[in-house]
């Protein structure tokens, strides 16, 4: 699986870290780095909880380019 280059670029551009985007959405920082790098496999209420925090859809963040 790809980087998920928009979900990083997204973090930034709102003012998160790793660790301040893993806090708000209760997961690790290890989790929030195993998704942009493309790895692991979120649940789709993860996924959810990311994008409300960054104030954008699934389609934006997770969606294919």
């Amino acid at each position: 699986m790809a980087e998920n280059l928009k979900l990083k670029s997204q973090r930034i551009l709102c003012g998160f870290t790793q660790e301040t985007l893993a806090k708000a959405v209760g997961v690790s920082r290890q989790t929030i780095v195993s998704i942009e790098k493309g790895g692991g496999n979120p649940t789709l209420d993860l996924c959810i909880k990311i994008c409300k925090k960054l104030n954008k859809t699934l389609d934006e963040l997770f969606g294919e380019e």
